[in-house]
């Protein structure tokens, strides 16, 4: 049985990942919002680009997306059609122990104290 094609986009390595690029990815609320979903995600699972219903164009969406990879927040691959996306927890905990619990953990408050 054939297997599904894979195409690796460019995402930079461990040691390309600068803080402010991963800060200014995670400013926008769409990037966060993608990030947030991710983040519920089983270890090593993806989730396709269109599983994360976002309330904004379909190009919007893209450069969401790529500004998240190119900040070394998410890793994306194709397989076949999809576009498949997942969050480089490990690598971003190692850079920058414990950023990501507490932007996602002050996201939550702001969420609740505006809903």
């Amino acid at each position: 049985m054939p297997t599904a094609s894979v195409r690796a986009l460019e995402h930079p390595t461990c040691e390309e990942i600068r803080l402010e690029g991963v800060l200014h990815a995670l400013s926008d609320p769409m990037r966060l919002q993608i990030v947030r979903y991710l983040s519920r995600l089983p270890e090593g699972e993806e989730a396709a680009c269109s599983a994360i219903e976002l309330a904004i164009a379909k190009s919007t969406t893209t450069h969401h997306f790529r500004v998240l990879r190119e900040a070394g927040v998410v890793s994306q691959v194709y397989r076949g059609t999809a576009k498949m996306n997942a969050l480089r927890r490990r690598d971003l905990d190692t850079l920058f122990p414990g950023l990501l619990d507490t932007v996602l953990r002050a996201d939550a408050a702001q969420r609740r104290r505006t809903d």
